[in-house]
């Protein structure tokens, strides 16, 4: 039972961060790629996109 959890725990954290990803090249930022716990983000004007796009952040909160 607890390593059935702990996969639905994985696979839900998997897909948060490939919405982060999603969202990002949804906007223009010109690279975003998953790697194990981390989303890489490219591009030029990045943070002040990051800042400035209330979508881009809702989907790094899971929202």
């Amino acid at each position: 039972m607890r390593a059935r959890l702990w996969a639905l725990v994985e696979e839900r954290v998997a897909a948060r961060r490939r919405g982060i990803a999603a969202a990002a090249l949804a906007v223009g930022v010109e690279d975003a790629v998953v790697e194990g716990e981390v989303v890489r983000l490219a591009g030029v004007g990045l943070r002040r996109r990051w800042m400035g796009d209330l979508a881009l952040r809702e989907a790094g909160r899971g929202r």
